[in-house]
């Protein structure tokens, strides 16, 4: 079962001719969620071969344009592609009345409705849950109400090692009582522990986007143990003070919030336009926590199974 994120824009506001706005496409067990939807996004989907139509929901972690612009051309493409299921978008107040003056002037007649759910930007909250599945909302700090997102696969089922099955002679009921978690008892009467029947086939895995925000032990703490950290890295280490004020992060805070959370890979971008060469960011970030990697664009990070 698949878990991967691509990266579909990584810079900050101000536009260059290198890089796209934020936007990320998170693919979990073949269902697609977009991840905020920067100016181009729609583009950035067909150019790294992810089908619209595959996107099940869309998550914008604040209202600022470089992070939404892209969304409501890519709505009126999705009714072109004949989108007939529901697009649910998660988002701040006030997108509902943003969303609702979009639909009012272009897309006044979509063949599928958008439903739009608020995000209370001040709760890490449960927000979207499906059978493999869960969305929760990361607090984040900055200049307007922003939220970053986990996303953490559910547990597989049980399986019944096969040559317990041979050695108990189990029966078809007593597997499947196996699978749901039971201690199985023979016909003997002699109880087998459920632990000693089954294993999990691998565990369950978990992204991070932590998207523009000065740094915040209290989202790092949220994401402990995750296996990837996507983090905004818009200034190098020098910009402390830049950072601070714009609500934004340097190379040393991603890093910093990456070792505080325990995880096992970083991913930084939303770099600001002066920089033409993310590798100066990057290297900062390893200096502190080894496994940071950039942003770029097209670049799919994917997180495997593991016993």
């Amino acid at each position: 079962m698949s878990f991967s994120v691509t990266i579909l824009g990584s810079s900050s506001a101000k536009p260059t001719v290198s890089r796209h706005p934020s936007a990320q496409a998170v693919d979990i067990h073949e269902q697609y969620y977009l991840v905020d939807a920067g100016e181009g996004v729609q583009q950035q989907l067909i150019r790294y071969g992810i089908n619209p139509l595959k996107i099940r929901a869309v998550f914008i972690s604040h209202l600022h344009g470089d992070h939404v612009f892209g969304l409501f051309p890519l709505i009126s493409t999705l009714a072109l592609y004949g989108r007939k299921t529901p697009l649910r978008v998660f988002a701040p107040a006030p997108f509902g009345e943003i969303l609702a003056c979009h639909l009012r002037y272009f897309d006044s007649e979509l063949p599928y409705p958008v439903a739009w759910t608020e995000v209370d930007t001040t709760k890490h909250a449960l927000l979207l849950e499906n059978r493999t599945l869960e969305v929760w909302s990361i607090p984040l700090r900055h200049r307007v109400p922003c939220a970053g997102f986990l996303f953490r696969e559910k547990e597989p089922p049980l399986n019944v090692e096969k040559f317990k099955i041979a050695k108990y002679g189990l029966s078809i009921a007593q597997i499947t009582a196996a699978k749901r978690g039971e201690d199985v008892v023979l016909g003997n009467g002699e109880v087998i522990p459920n632990a000693e029947l089954t294993y999990r086939p691998y565990r369950a895995r978990s992204y991070a986007y932590l998207s523009d925000t000065n740094f915040s032990a209290k989202a790092a703490e949220l994401c402990k143990g995750v296996d990837l950290m996507y983090h905004e890295a818009t200034y190098a280490a020098a910009e402390q003070r830049a950072a601070k004020d714009r609500g934004h992060s340097t190379t040393a805070d991603a890093a910093k919030a990456a070792l505080k959370a325990g995880a096992r890979r970083l991913v930084i971008g939303h770099y600001s336009s002066r920089y033409k060469d993310e590798a100066q960011l990057v290297e900062e970030a390893r200096a502190i926590f080894p496994e940071s990697y950039p942003a770029t664009e097209g670049t799919t990070y994917s997180i495997e199974k593991e016993r």
